[in-house]
């Protein structure tokens, strides 16, 4: 398909498509390292508080938001939390885009980029391309920088920017409307069907599973 002459334009997913990662957002060991941490910006909260506090503020947040898939900005989470503990003069808005970055940090076991998906890259380097992906520009953008991806696209759409979230089909017409691309013009890449290749087929675009691309790198 990609080999067919009438695709002009890409859109990747992000992780599990070019970055390999594994996090562990839940664990007491996150929790406990982000609590230390926050100890010394003059935040007090509990590892077991601080796990509850998020965990509450973000269903409330998806709650209310209006939309049938909707995202957060994760630091909005932390700049709340960040105000409602402090034990001293705090800058909360700030502190909340550190607090995100430095449990991002915590909770991280694993990131590197695919192999396979770097060579798929440099194969199409000419082939304009973007990413549309369900994550959060507070820290995505930083990791796909410091992995050298980020300028490899012509342009990033992240969900938290827009506060809605894959398979919302909103993303992807974004995406072909900067593109300046028909549907059928373009295929989308990712590994979950149910964001990446059910809600761009909807749209009239092409899709396919990383692991079916790779044959093409």
């Amino acid at each position: 398909m990609l080999q067919n002459g009438k695709i002009k334009g890409l859109i990747f997913d992000c992780y599990k498509t070019l970055i390999d990662i594994r996090t562990d957002e839940k664990s007491r060991e996150t929790n406990e390292r982000l609590s230390r941490w926050l100890l010394y910006q003059g935040v007090r909260i509990e590892p077991d508080r601080l796990r509850e506090e998020y965990r509450r503020k973000v269903i409330q947040r998806l709650g209310n938001s209006g939309h049938q898939h909707p995202d957060i900005r994760i630091e909005e989470i932390f700049t709340e939390i960040c105000a409602e503990n402090a034990f001293r003069e705090i800058d909360p808005k700030w502190l909340g885009v550190e607090t995100a970055r430095t449990f991002r940090t915590a909770s991280l076991r694993k990131l590197e980029a695919y192999p396979q998906s770097l060579r798929l890259l440099e194969k199409y380097r000419n082939v304009p391309k973007c990413i549309v992906s369900n994550a959060q520009r507070v820290f995505t953008e930083q990791e796909l920088r410091f992995l050298n991806l980020y300028d490899q696209f012509n342009f990033v759409i992240l969900s938290s920017d827009h506060r809605i979230k894959k398979p919302d089909t909103r993303l992807f017409k974004l995406a072909l409307d900067q593109l300046g691309l028909e549907p059928w013009e373009v295929l989308s890449i990712g590994d979950t069907p149910e964001n990446d290749i059910y809600p761009p087929q909807s749209l009239g675009m092409n899709a396919m599973h990383i692991r079916k691309a790779w044959k093409y790198a």
